[in-house]
């Protein structure tokens, strides 16, 4: 909760179309990125955007396969809001909040398919790889979306394959054994989600806590490298309207091209 004053403050910025810390309507905070920084895992990157700071780490581990799916790895998000990260957040199991996370930014990733999960494939039908994301908020001030979006997308761009640690090697469907070293992720591309927040009549890119705090709706948009639009989640009880549908499209596919260029 915010104080009246302060709400009435942001709005009479917005009216003049700004915002308190600065930045235009449509541009993100600074973001930094580190990778490598959880020697267990087998990809893990820290994501700073603004004073919102995430981690998350990959873990791959052999596995068995889908029955509807024999020859393809499995993939799975997990999100965890820690108490350290904000007084709103709540020590136990995973809060709505929480899993509402974890499943905008596996949707992204799944469905943009930035994992080739016929890579992951050890023995068709036998043995697949497990990939478990698990993302870990450190600090919150506003969009955990697009923070978690970015620290679990670079942590599985310098994710490796542990065939060698495990001592695995590839059989294909004819029965042909094959030794494997440990291999990079097989990553075809970046998803990238842009969130926003509307008050009043305004959209706003990548909103702060405050900004959070007095909105009426939420949308964060995901796209892949090529501009396609892969996932969508709407939050809040506010209306977005055709108009504000399509300027959240034109951002996203703008401002995400933007990140990747950060990110590399």
């Amino acid at each position: 909760m915010i104080s009246q004053i302060k709400r009435d403050h942001l709005m009479n910025l917005l009216a003049d179309g700004r915002r308190e810390d600065g930045r235009q309507l449509d541009e993100m905070r600074k973001i930094t990125v580190e990778t490598g920084i959880i020697e267990s895992a087998e990809g893990s990157a820290r994501v700073h955007l603004g004073n919102t700071d995430v981690i998350a780490g990959v873990k791959v581990i052999p596995g068995t396969p889908y029955m509807d799916a024999p020859g393809d790895g499995v993939l799975t998000t997990g999100a965890e809001l820690i108490p350290l990260a904000h007084e709103s957040f709540e020590p136990g199991p995973p809060s709505e909040d929480a899993i509402e996370l974890a499943r905008v930014v596996d949707r992204g990733i799944r469905e943009s398919g930035m994992i080739d999960v016929k890579q992951l494939c050890i023995k068709k039908g036998e043995e697949i790889w497990m990939v478990f994301i698990d993302i870990y908020a450190l600090d919150y001030d506003g969009n955990l979306f697009d923070a978690s979006n970015l620290a679990a997308v670079c942590a599985l761009k310098n994710a490796i394959v542990p065939w060698k640690q495990y001592g695995k090697s590839r059989t294909d469907d004819d029965g042909n054994v094959t030794e494997m070293d440990n291999v990079p992720m097989p990553v075809t591309c970046l998803p990238i989600s842009v969130t926003e927040c509307k008050i009043g009549n305004d959209l706003i890119v990548d909103p702060n806590f405050d900004e959070e705090a007095i909105s009426t709706a939420r949308l964060t948009v995901t796209t892949d490298n090529d501009g396609n639009f892969r996932a969508m989640q709407k939050g809040g009880k506010g209306s977005i309207t055709r108009g504000d549908l399509s300027l959240c499209l034109d951002r996203a596919v703008e401002i995400g091209k933007q990140i990747r260029n950060i990110i590399g």
